[in-house]
């Protein structure tokens, strides 16, 4: 007595494959154009970080980088200067951090509107819709990190990086981005509606100053240093701080490839499953 085994054809599993990747890219030039069309969300995510860096570097930097001690970038001796190398990782995570807010208000938009039901019943790859938000998202933040490392560099902030140094802080930038934006779809799909999406992604923008982003942690009161010590941004921190401006980054290097792997791959199983819901009528 034999047995059977159906098995699905290579070439369909190559053909079904090719459309998604097709289809992610119509919604990914979907998404391009809506930052052309709208470029003050652009604009929005860098300028609170350039008013933090202002801020913290032109008011607070004389005193607070003088008071560095052990956290100071190699070959700082105090000052506004020193403070402005200690500080820019930090603003770059904010930047990273700011653009969360708009990745889960077009997502709660997409959502809430309509749009969703209507490619549910068109012949669109299901995946390529939220994988347009993320590549889309990612580039607008990248453009955002350029934007501001270039401002920090303005203010003061002279990295000693090489160009492989350098490579290493894109590649970490790009994991955090990744991350983030799988955190960002989940929270818009998740909301009611596009207010509440917009205030979801609050706490990552708190995230860089409750940990070293701002200050040493060894400064912090112990139970926030103890929450400082051991929350994602810290090690991501570090690691960026020390890639560019040749600080000690221990295993904060390794810690902050599990963070991110591990907040991205729990986050995209989440908005996976949030996906699959019928959305909400606006």
């Amino acid at each position: 007595m034999s047995t059977v085994t159906a098995t699905r054809p290579t070439a369909d599993i190559d053909d079904t494959r090719s459309h998604a990747l097709t289809h992610a890219r119509i919604m990914l030039r979907r998404n391009l154009r809506h930052m052309q069309r709208y470029p003050s969300l652009t604009l929005m995510v860098t300028m609170m970080p350039l008013v933090f860096l202002l801020l913290f570097v032109y008011v607070f930097g004389g005193t607070l980088g003088s008071g560095l001690g052990g956290g100071m970038p190699a070959g700082m001796h105090g000052g506004r200067a020193a403070y402005a190398a200690y500080v820019a990782p930090g603003i770059i995570l904010m930047a990273v951090a700011g653009a969360a807010q708009g990745t889960a208000i077009a997502v709660a938009q997409d959502m809430t509107e309509g749009i969703i039901a209507r490619f549910r019943t068109m012949a669109v790859a299901r995946s390529s819709v939220l994988t347009g938000h993320v590549v889309g998202a990612t580039i607008q933040t990248l453009i955002g990190v350029a934007v501001v490392t270039g401002a920090a560099i303005a203010v003061g902030f002279r990295p000693h990086a090489d160009a492989a140094h350098w490579l290493a802080a894109f590649g970490v930038i790009l994991l955090l981005t990744f991350a983030i934006t799988w955190v960002c779809v989940g929270l818009g799909l998740s909301s009611k509606s596009v207010e509440t999406a917009s205030n979801a992604p609050m706490f990552l923008m708190l995230l860089p100053f409750l940990g070293s982003g701002f200050v040493p942690t060894s400064s912090l009161p112990t139970g926030m240093r103890w929450f400082a010590e051991f929350q994602p941004f810290t090690p991501v921190n570090e690691t960026l701080r020390g890639l560019l401006t040749g600080t000690k980054i221990g295993d904060n290097l390794v810690i902050t490839i599990a963070w991110c792997v591990g907040v991205a791959a729990v986050s995209y199983v989440w908005s996976r499953r949030l996906y699959e819901r019928e959305p909400k009528p606006s």
